[in-house]
């Protein structure tokens, strides 16, 4: 288990499949028990902790045609979202239509202008992609 769930129930389904794999191998759990476990390996205190990072917030719901603001490689820029696609509960692939093309080299002497990029992004208004120094290569004001 690689990417850390977005949401609580993300989270619960890793947990059911970690307790019918147990099961597969013989050794029976409870829920409670696998919640814990999977809250543990995202290095969470235990289930209330890692539930709590989620929050009772609804998630948003994206659209066509929304107008967005954020930072897209920790560059700065207003969009608008030109197509939509929902994945999962509160994570959508985004393509965004950016009003400026934004440099996407941060390098002196050398520049790279994007004006459209699609994203995965997930409840809490990133992408689980990160660049090198483990910022999100996007984040949405929300």
């Amino acid at each position: 288990m690689s990417n850390s769930p977005t949401t609580a129930e993300e989270a619960k389904k890793q947990a059911k499949l970690l307790r019918s794999k147990l099961k597969d191998d013989g050794l029976e759990i409870s829920h409670s028990k696998s919640l814990e476990l999977i809250a543990q390996q995202y290095g969470f205190r235990d289930w209330n902790t890692m539930f709590a990072r989620f929050g009772n917030r609804p998630t948003r719901a994206w659209q066509q045609g929304d107008r967005v603001s954020g930072l897209y490689l920790s560059q700065a820029f207003q969009a608008e979202i030109i197509a939509v696609k929902k994945l999962s509960d509160g994570t959508y692939r985004l393509t965004f239509q950016f009003d400026q093309p934004v440099d996407v080299i941060t390098f002196e002497g050398m520049s790279n202008y994007r004006s459209r990029t699609s994203q995965v992004i997930g409840p809490d208004g990133t992408t689980r992609e990160k660049t090198s120094d483990g910022r999100p290569h996007m984040i949405l004001e929300i």
